[in-house]
């Protein structure tokens, strides 16, 4: 059974994330205090996710997963009334696996929960060449070439970045927040539609009908699966 510690202020939210929780089967430890929640810093071995709040009596959030971050790598996702952009970044930037603004979606925020206690595959390593339909991605010199009839386009380090991820995480779902915690880690703030565009370039290119989609995915509300069907 997965063990899940849920720090919120929040009584009537709390009380509604730790049944909602228990009801998939989860084990659920409640706290509503940011001091309490920091003398569990050495306790976190016990749990397979952390769901934190932004704002707490007492110690913020934030200073949570600083302290949190220090001794264990146990996944956080954070939740806030603060969800613009901006702050979102800096919640990942401190180590967050994900982010989610209230109020939210209990079903997506199950999906999110479920995504991050799944027990991590071994990353795929990346081969000299990647084929996804008619074309090959070539990821030494940055290039697209179609199988058929040979034309080459060139392709952004971002882009070749986030084939990579993709491929590394095959037919896995990955959330919009951990790309970015990923891949932006060190650059400006991108938009929120920033990886939304990179897929849709993604679906024109490589997709018969970016319509229907047979290798990039959405899945509404948290992220995208790369898929290589056979």
């Amino acid at each position: 059974m997965n063990k899940v510690l849920v720090i919120e202020d929040e009584q009537s939210l709390l009380e509604i994330i730790q049944f909602n929780l228990e009801l998939e089967g989860y084990s659920v430890t409640t706290l509503n205090n940011g001091r309490e929640a920091l003398l569990m810093k050495n306790q976190l071995d016990n749990y397979d996710l952390v769901i934190l709040d932004v704002m707490l009596p007492e110690v913020s959030g934030l200073d949570i997963c600083r302290a949190y971050r220090e001794v264990s790598a146990v996944p956080i996702i954070f939740i806030s009334a603060k969800g613009n952009t901006i702050d979102r970044i800096a919640g990942l930037k401190l180590g967050a696996n994900d982010y989610l603004p209230k109020p939210f979606d209990l079903e997506e925020f199950i999906l999110r929960c479920s995504i991050l206690v799944q027990p991590k595959k071994k990353q795929t390593a990346i081969p000299v060449e990647i084929t996804i339909g008619n074309h090959r991605v070539l990821p030494a010199s940055f290039e697209v070439e179609h199988v058929l009839s040979g034309e080459k386009q060139e392709l952004s380090k971002r882009e070749m970045e986030l084939i990579q991820l993709f491929f590394s995480r095959k037919d896995e779902v990955v959330s919009r927040d951990e790309i970015l915690n990923t891949l932006w880690t060190n650059d400006q703030f991108p938009t929120g539609r920033t990886i939304d565009n990179y897929i849709l370039s993604f679906r024109k290119l490589f997709e018969q009908d970016p319509k229907n989609p047979r290798f990039f995915h959405s899945i509404r509300g948290v992220g995208y699966k790369f898929t290589l069907p056979d």
